[in-house]
């Protein structure tokens, strides 16, 4: 029987929706805009899914939770429907959890010589939980934050549940991945600039875990760009009555640009009739003008390498507002040297039934001027709940 260590940090992906790139040291702002907890369900939905796995196979996933209290791992347990003879709380925070707690509690499971410790949240719950362990112990987190650029992430809570039943059936070794985080000050700015603190452990599944963001140009990059944004323009003006809202990126901001308007490099931006109607807008903004404004285009770009275009840091489209905008109606754009090193495009909306719905549908990627190709999107996992082990 394996010790498995569970830290929920509950206020991980607070500021996404509300536009806020991240909760650290905003976590009252973030409140105050009407964020609304994610960690909580997230990993619910994790631990849920591995319970019924757990209830298939019995004795192959038999394991032993060591979690801090409150919404810092027992109540998501509980929810999830593993029974109190199955945890036990080794850490009681207070009221208000700090990452001072995720430090300590990390240190009380290493003193019970735990196997590996699962956390959900972001970048910055990574570090604190790495700065804490090293690589004495493996971890593995459940994509909860709204920048997740670390290599120990699963790509989805179920997929998730997939690693850790491989973990505890013996089937995976451990790889040194990279811990990245981000100053989220400047990321309010506009400014991407990351940090490597260092290297850790995690049960390694190339096909589950993400990759890093990878910062992908070539020498023609600026020039594509420029392409991509007159073939989006010709497209605008043939659809001037379409409130067009464009996501974070390089590419999208070279399209603000030859519009003549401001774009914010890592927010989300709308645009109606050739006029900027909202910068760096939360989701509440967004629903708002889509009420007005019906008929709308969501243009997107993905990450580098790790190919999500919706899902990490761009929280602020949720469900609802891609719902709003409808699925035909949104538009991919990359450069050919980026698809190049993004073999996949994937998507992580929070949403199980709408993950099912954009799971294998192609989407239309502009890659340059007049130049179109189409990519299907992978939303492993969709609708695949407790499956894992059983193909």
């Amino acid at each position: 029987m394996k010790t498995v260590g569970l830290i929920v940090n509950p206020v991980a992906g607070m500021g996404g929706r509300v536009g806020l790139k991240g909760t650290d040291g905003v976590v009252d702002e973030a409140i105050k805009r009407g964020a609304v907890p994610v960690a909580p369900e997230k990993a619910t939905l994790m631990l849920r899914a591995l319970r019924e796995a757990r209830d298939v196979y019995g004795a192959r996933f038999l394991l032993r939770w060591k979690t801090a209290g409150g919404l810092m791992g027992e109540r998501e347990l509980v929810d999830a429907g593993w029974s109190l003879g199955e945890f036990e709380v080794v850490y009681r925070p207070p009221e208000r959890s700090s990452p001072a707690d995720t430090r300590a509690a990390c240190e009380v499971m290493m003193g019970l010589k735990t196997d590996l410790i699962l956390f959900c949240g972001g970048d910055g719950t990574a570090r604190d939980i790495f700065e804490t362990v090293g690589v004495s112990v493996p971890i593995l987190g459940i994509p909860s934050g709204v920048k997740m650029h670390s290599g120990v992430f699963g790509l989805n809570p179920v997929i998730v549940s997939e690693i850790v039943q491989e973990f505890l059936d013996g089937r995976l070794g451990n790889a040194l991945v990279e811990i990245l985080d981000l100053d989220e000050e400047l990321y309010r700015k506009g400014e991407w600039r990351v940090r490597l603190f260092g290297q850790a452990r995690t049960p390694h599944e190339p096909n589950y875990i993400q990759a890093g963001k990878l910062m992908i140009e070539s020498e023609s990059d600026d020039e594509v760009k420029e392409g991509i944004a007159e073939h989006m323009l010709d497209k605008l003006g043939a659809m001037r009555d379409a409130l067009w809202i464009l996501g974070p990126g390089s590419t999208l901001e070279t399209i603000g640009r030859r519009l003549g308007i401001e774009k914010t490099l890592l927010g989300v931006d709308a645009v109606f009739g050739g006029e900027l109607v909202a910068k760096d807008a939360d989701e509440r903004t967004l629903l708002g003008l889509l009420e007005r404004h019906p008929r709308a285009v969501l243009v997107l770009s993905p990450i580098g390498a790790q190919g999500f275009v919706l899902g990490r840091g761009n929280l602020q489209l949720s469900p609802a507002v891609i719902r709003k905008v409808g699925l035909d109606n949104i538009i991919i754009t990359a450069t050919p040297s980026k698809l190049s090193r993004t073999p996949v495009l994937r998507v992580d909306t929070g949403d199980e039934e709408l993950d099912r719905e954009l799971d294998g549908k192609s989407f239309f990627v502009v890659t340059g001027f007049r130049q179109v190709t189409l990519r299907a999107i992978v939303a492993e996992g969709a609708g695949r709940r407790a499956q894992g082990a059983r193909d």
